[in-house]
């Protein structure tokens, strides 16, 4: 193992922790304000068709501040509807609140569904700039839709709770206990999970709001954590966001149009997996704290060793000067000292889809950082997000390999999780989760 992952420093809590295991389919430039004002006014509606008829953001455009037809940033619109629910393939917002409901003991089948259907209501107009018919408390009011997304995802226990058990996917199994987990049941899982994206914190909030007084008497809020990423326009150049450990994060993500992308995020019907899914996906939520304080008190060659990666530019150790991060890893690459370049235990290597068996998910990561824990050190870290077409096959073999022998595990702890399928999108006329509990 590399000299960075085996020395023993001590963790802020005094514990060895070497020891412890639119996208713009859609542009449109009206607001809150001017819908509002304007009598008689056509709305805006999110119909549109399914990712294969998107066009996509283009990073450079978001970089600069502008969306692909060259308007301002907020005007940037995601339409509701498609194959695919919103706030999977779009190119990540600067902000999120995620949030996890549970319905109350008497709600049911015919409960959730009205849920479902005031939520998609909501969310369909939310996400074309326009108010919300109910409980808009006008935060938003003079914002465009500012890219916004609105994702919603069902968790195990819906299923008996809504009538439903015997459609509950078996990709749904709890996921299993890993070493170093140290997870706080009250700040995970849940019936109901709702990933909310903007390029705007007001429009974010003001979206779960909604949603939250939508719920009210038919699910309670469960645990909610909000995040961010790099706002556009805040690089130069298009660049992979970095984490708060000033990594470069998501290099290697799967994307659109390469061979197997969507066996890999999507859904498909057959075998075990039930038709109402096809067109859906999993999500699988991790809270992970940083040890920050522990992290930064090593030099910077350290902390390259530990990931894999040159950390000014995301390069590949072993890579040649001029080399940037989508330089292809050579695991084989050797030092001037003729060991290996990436280290056995560096986390590119260990994560790497050649070592475990293929597996690859869609991830999404979005930074948090809220105050001080009672021992001064930092409450942040990441609020990891992946995306995949079954987690038995993506996440759960990946982490378990993780867990064992990454190096950067030692400056991690994952203190919360969710497991959630996610419905395709709602169908035109419809609403989310309507082939759950109508198919």
């Amino acid at each position: 193992m590399d000299d960075a992952a085996t020395t023993a420093e001590q963790d802020p809590a005094g514990q060895d922790p070497a020891g412890q295991a639119g996208a713009e389919r859609a542009a449109g430039g009206f607001t809150r304000r001017a819908l509002l004002g304007t009598a008689g006014a056509g709305l805006l509606v999110g119909a549109g068709a399914g990712v294969a008829g998107a066009v996509a953001l283009d990073r450079s455009d978001r970089a600069a501040g502008t969306t692909a037809a060259g308007g301002a940033l907020g005007a940037a619109r995601v339409p509701f509807r498609g194959e695919h629910q919103a706030g999977i393939l779009e190119p990540q917002q600067a902000r999120v609140q995620l949030a996890a409901f549970d319905l109350a003991g008497d709600v049911g089948r015919d409960g959730l569904r009205t849920l479902l259907q005031r939520w998609t209501k909501a969310a369909e107009r939310l996400t074309a700039g326009e108010p919300a018919e109910e409980f808009d408390n006008q935060v938003a009011l003079d914002a465009g839709p500012c890219s916004l997304t609105l994702t919603v995802g069902f968790g195990a226990a819906l299923f008996d709770r809504a009538g439903l058990a015997d459609r509950r996917p078996p990709g749904l199994e709890p996921l299993p206990a890993f070493p170093g987990d140290a997870l706080d049941p009250a700040r995970g899982e849940g019936d109901l999970f709702v990933q909310i994206g903007a390029d705007d914190a007001l429009v974010a909030v003001h979206a779960l709001r909604v949603l939250q007084r939508l719920a009210a008497g038919t699910a309670a809020l469960r645990w909610q954590s909000a995040g961010f990423a790099r706002t556009p326009g805040a690089a130069a150049r298009p660049v992979t966001g970095r984490n708060l450990m000033g990594q470069v994060d998501g290099t290697n993500n799967p994307k659109p149009g390469e061979d197997g992308f969507a066996a890999k995020v999507f859904c498909t019907a057959g075998g075990d997996r039930p038709a109402w899914q096809a067109g859906g996906s999993y999500l699988v939520f991790r809270r992970i704290r940083m040890l920050l304080d522990h992290w930064e008190a090593l030099p910077v060659d350290r902390q390259e060793r530990v990931v894999g990666r040159r950390k000014a530019d995301g390069a590949p150790l072993g890579a040649p000067a001029g080399a940037g991060e989508h330089t292809p890893v050579d695991l084989s690459a050797l030092g001037p000292d003729g060991a290996l370049a990436i280290p056995a235990d560096a986390h590119i290597r260990v994560a790497a889809p050649a070592a475990n068996g293929g597996a690859a998910m869609l991830r999404r990561g979005f930074s948090y950082h809220d105050g001080l824990l009672p021992d001064g050190s930092p409450d942040a870290g990441l609020l990891f997000l992946a995306f995949q077409a079954d987690p038995r096959q993506g996440f759960t073999p990946v982490q378990r390999k993780l867990s064992r022998a990454d190096g950067l595990s030692r400056f991690l702890r994952h203190e919360a999780s969710g497991l959630y399928a996610l419905p395709p999108g709602a169908p035109v006329g419809g609403y989310l989760g309507q082939q759950l509990l109508e198919g």
